[in-house]
């Protein structure tokens, strides 16, 4: 079946995978934005409990995901991960150190002998929360505005700045993003606990920090959406390969994909309505509107950048050194042996919806927190 298919084809196929699978792990994200309301909406030791338990029951989801899809990228774009993370290092090294501490802070936060104390390993949360978010959102906005690298004739990484990749914080554009992430991160994590948790004072307090934040989610991811319509793209010839800027890329490729503009759309008034639905009305049900819509929308984006001929990891410094699916994936025989491996993925898919449903069968009181032997 695979073996059948041209080279374009298993890209495209493996592009739209790897796609699939970050859009997946920013909705996973709520972990991360839950962790920075551990001290606003936790005013005590039992309240912060609950909170810290809840997210704990679903972070090795977010920490998995994260290495699945790394792994992906690798194994079907190598060298998008030999540029990228041989270049832009800084930004992963920090991405990577925020995401240690909170393995470090699930596992030794209740810890007999802790001489740090559990207010120390809630920090550690916060930082993942933040920088995890926040820096994963930049990296995921030079897919659009490029990075200052070139390759050799050997394919070495020369990157522009010593920076090496933290100089991409510095684009408003890029940085519209993040914040757009950690802002997102963090209502789907209020959405979380009211799905998950039975307490009045965090109910409300979660119902209050809602709206705070949805505001300025809203807002930036506005001024981003509308910076990437606007914006020129790195367009790539069909035939020769050749790179090239073209005004109004992003539009045009999202107007060309028509299946990507419905997924798109539905996906954003999904988010909205979840946190609506969450606003107006006594419900928990906002998470299961908002958690698909993040999934559509970040899909999209991913596939607007990498799809219809584009460059999905651009340069800004040398043109032609730009990466696209053709000229950055591994061999027809890998993806073809990669691609059997994949109709795995319905199965662990299926897992993880029976694991998640078996986690949170009964939503998490201060009872359960007296009387249950594992406590994060």
């Amino acid at each position: 079946m695979f073996g059948n298919l041209t080279h374009l084809a298993l890209q495209q196929y493996w592009f739209i995978i790897v796609s699939l699978l970050g859009a997946i792990l920013v909705f996973l994200f709520f972990v991360q934005g839950g962790q920075t309301f551990l001290s606003r909406i936790g005013k005590s030791e039992s309240e912060r409990t609950i909170l810290v338990n809840t997210l704990g029951r679903k972070w090795e989801f977010t920490f998995t995901t994260l290495v699945t899809f790394g792994g992906a990228f690798f194994a079907s774009f190598p060298l998008f991960y030999a540029t990228s993370f041989g270049g832009a290092y800084w930004v992963w090294m920090a991405i990577l150190f925020a995401f240690v501490i909170q393995a470090v802070s699930y596992e030794f936060r209740t810890k007999a002998g802790n001489f740090l104390g559990k207010r120390t390993y809630e920090s550690f949360l916060f930082i993942n929360g933040l920088v995890g978010t926040l820096f994963v959102g930049v990296a995921l906005a030079t897919f659009f505005s490029g990075s200052p690298f070139t390759l050799d004739e050997m394919n070495g990484v020369h990157w522009a700045t010593g920076a090496h990749g933290l100089e991409a914080v510095l684009s408003l554009f890029n940085l519209s993003l993040g914040l757009a992430v950690f802002f997102l991160a963090r209502v789907l994590g209020l959405l979380y606990f009211m799905n998950t948790i039975d307490n009045a004072n965090i109910l409300a307090r979660s119902r209050k920090e809602l709206l705070y934040n949805s505001i300025p989610f809203v807002f930036f991811f506005l001024v981003f959406a509308v910076q990437l319509m606007l914006r020129e793209g790195f367009a790539v010839h069909p035939e020769t390969g050749k790179i090239s800027m073209e005004p109004y890329k992003y539009l045009h490729n999202l107007l060309a994909m028509p299946v990507v503009l419905g997924m798109f759309l539905a996906g954003v008034l999904a988010v909205l309505g979840g946190i609506l639905l969450s606003l107006l009305r006594e419900t928990s049900a906002g998470i299961w509107f908002s958690g698909p819509g993040t999934i559509m929308v970040v899909f999209s984006l991913f596939l607007l950048a990498g799809l219809n001929n584009t460059a999905f990891y651009p340069s800004t410094y040398d043109l032609q050194s730009s990466l696209t699916i053709q000229n950055a994936s591994s061999s027809h025989y890998t993806l073809v042996a990669m691609s059997w491996i994949s109709l795995f993925i319905p199965l662990v898919l299926a897992y993880i919806v029976f694991a998640w449903r078996a986690l949170n069968k009964k939503k998490i009181d201060e009872k359960e927190m007296e009387e249950e032997p594992h406590v994060y």
